[in-house]
């Protein structure tokens, strides 16, 4: 039996989610499973291909609501899981025990973990430490900037490995090591310690580049490094550099997409006050409260720019309405 497991490609949570849903399946539904992994990605245009639905069971992790018949499981944390009305009247109305939803959760792993061991009997003590830390990486629970941007933590590293790779076949061969494997061990497997020291370095020379291209004003950062090639780039460095700031917006670009990313200071001096998930729905895109994302087609950069723009300056202004001093 074939059981295809698609997930948030190039994502530490979604990557993560592969591996705990398949050792759940594996201990508390049926173990004689051949497990196949399918990276998905936000992206201009359609988000599924239908035909790539062929597994003797199709489940989606970390990632937007499909309506197709042929998913059998489902879980996700997005605030902005559901691509219509439709999808979330789909869900409603689905009786299989088999689909889960909630946006109060951290990180999707842990949802997992909690659906899992509570209505199925699966017991997430072995792969505590894989929950524990995609809830930081995804919540951002880091106590500072500068450990975030240090990359001194096994789960950081390999985060930075994740969102870096361009090889199709490294998730489905990592997967299977995050459900069985410390991520100490993980990080040393001899197909994932040699991709870390150009990772570093690029690591070190994104911050030069983010220090040079990032502007703040009204508690709001703008960086466009759509012409460079770090669509990767750590997303806290910007508020390592700029502590004070409370949004950011940046522009990047991929052999896909131009990305227009959106976040939140965890540790910013005043609590951010605008939705960012909801900010980026008007532009086809998506995320959480406090961090989300929009994608355009490769062709459309000018469009891209203006989103970013627009979203700027609504950002600034909502900064200056709750400080009118500024």
């Amino acid at each position: 039996m074939r059981v295809k497991v698609f997930y948030h490609d190039r994502c530490f949570d979604g990557a993560s989610s592969a591996a705990l849903f398949s050792r759940f399946y594996g201990e508390r539904i049926r173990n004689d499973v051949v497990f196949l992994y399918s990276g998905l990605l936000h992206r201009a245009g359609s988000l599924f291909n239908e035909a790539d639905f062929d597994g003797d069971e199709n489940v989606i992790v970390d990632f937007k609501y499909s309506s197709s018949e042929k998913i059998t499981w489902w879980f996700d944390h997005h605030e902005s899981a559901f691509l219509s009305g439709a999808d979330a009247a789909h869900f409603e109305q689905d009786q299989s025990n088999r689909k889960f939803y909630d946006p109060a959760f951290k990180s999707c792993t842990s949802f997992i973990a909690t659906i899992a061991e509570q209505r199925f009997g699966f017991n997430p003590a072995p792969v505590a430490e894989l929950i524990r830390w995609t809830d930081i990486i995804d919540g951002a629970l880091y106590p500072d900037a500068k450990t975030a941007v240090e990359m001194k933590e096994a789960a950081m590293q390999l985060t930075m490995v994740i969102e870096s790779t361009q090889d199709a076949g490294f998730l489905p061969r990592l997967i299977p090591h995050l459900a069985t494997r410390s991520l100490a061990e993980v990080i040393q497997a001899p197909f994932v310690a040699p991709l870390l020291p150009p990772l570093l370095e690029r690591h070190q020379k994104s911050v030069e580049i983010l220090r040079g291209r990032t502007e703040e004003r009204e508690g709001t950062l703008f960086f466009d490094i759509s012409d460079q090639e770090l669509e990767g780039y750590n997303k806290f460095v910007p508020y390592y550099l700029h502590p004070k700031s409370i949004y950011s917006v940046g522009l990047s670009k991929s052999s896909f997409r131009v990305k227009v990313s959106v976040g939140s200071n965890p540790w910013a001096p005043s609590a951010p006050q605008v939705n960012l998930a909801k900010v980026c729905e008007r532009y086809g895109g998506g995320g959480h409260a406090r961090v989300g994302a929009i994608s355009f087609n490769v062709s459309e950069q000018e469009a891209a720019h203006r989103a970013a723009q627009e979203i700027v300056a609504e950002l600034r202004a909502s900064v200056r309405r709750a400080s009118p001093s500024q």
